[in-house]
């Protein structure tokens, strides 16, 4: 769903992109540190002729069994704790640390020819951790622990407007990503409230680096759409607010649990290199809990000092999850 993230062999906990020079990616770099672009950065060349424009709905990837024990694991563990007292931060927060130590997965979205709904609990990059936890999330509060209905949520998560799954449906950049899911209700961009500087950046990441996507690399009719896309939010004047990386701290006590945090980056054409969810251990100190490049699912205990050591990150943008 989005355009992953940049980061540089030093920066063990990013995306496979960019260097730890702080130069931009080259081209045959970009789709590798896309950790928020995993929606974006793609493994198959689109071969289906009837979905060549990724517009063709598909039933989503059924789930295997291994990912339907983890489930039934993870909600049994919720009715037992009774999750759904919990405010819904609380509630993502909890979920988020029974996959400690899963390991992160690279272009787990895209291993099929067209578009499918992937719903795998085995391992996630930044984003699908995000989506998945709160997914479930959600499912929880309401009392929902069906399988069937973590998929329908996720489905609306990850593509726009709750339209078809596609490949050009998908919410690839994540502040667009926030924006869809603010518009239908799921999430609240606080990132102005708390003193957020406005960002007017033209994204345009993708297209400029074709090669990188193997998706569209030789596909015209999915590029023409992702050109599109593109052109669509720069139409929309799809500007976003930052938390500058010197500044979080300064706002930590505001930023809930189990708020959804994304790492601003200063890379040409990107929005978002990295997301994971505001974690508080029992001292109270804000972390990040996140799918890592570090190879896992971790903690990174003080979330100012883990922007401020990677390359190209700029600060942090936060969206607050919205119970049903």
């Amino acid at each position: 769903m989005s355009v992953r993230m940049l980061a540089g062999v030093s920066l063990l906990l990013l995306l496979p992109l960019v260097g730890c020079t702080g130069d931009a990616p080259s081209p045959s770099e970009s789709a590798a540190e896309h950790d928020s672009t995993e929606h974006a950065s793609a493994a198959d060349n689109e071969t289906s002729s009837s979905d060549s424009t990724g517009v063709q709905e598909a039933p989503p990837a059924p789930p295997d069994s291994a990912t339907q024990d983890r489930f039934a694991d993870v909600m049994s563990n919720a009715r037992t704790e009774n999750l759904h007292t919990e405010s819904l931060g609380r509630i993502m927060q909890a979920l988020g640390q029974q996959f400690m130590g899963a390991p992160y997965l690279e272009h787990t979205l895209d291993t099929t020819p067209t578009e499918r709904l992937v719903t795998r609990l085995d391992g996630f990059d930044c984003v699908t951790f995000v989506e998945a936890m709160l997914a479930m999330g959600r499912g929880v509060s309401e009392r929902d622990y069906s399988f069937d209905g973590y998929a329908e949520r996720l489905q609306a998560q990850r593509y726009r407007g709750d339209a078809e799954t596609s490949y050009c449906a998908r919410l690839h950049y994540f502040s667009e990503w926030i924006a869809d899911n603010q518009r239908r209700g799921v999430v609240r961009d606080v990132t102005a409230d708390l003193g957020g500087e406005r960002i007017d950046r033209t994204l345009t990441f993708m297209s400029e680096h074709r090669d990188a996507y193997d998706r569209f690399a030789t596909n015209d009719s999915l590029y023409a759409c992702i050109q599109d896309m593109e052109a669509n939010l720069q139409a929309q004047d799809h500007a976003w607010h930052v938390i500058p990386e010197d500044e979080i701290g300064t706002v930590a006590n505001q930023i809930e649990t189990g708020d959804i945090i994304g790492l601003a980056t200063d890379i040409a054409g990107l929005d978002i290199a990295h997301t994971g969810l505001a974690f508080r251990d029992d001292d109270g100190q804000l972390g990040l809990l996140h799918a890592s490049l570090s190879g896992e699912v971790v903690v990174s205990p003080d979330i100012q000092q883990y922007v401020q050591q990677i390359d190209h990150q700029i600060g942090i943008v936060v969206a607050r999850p919205v119970a049903p």
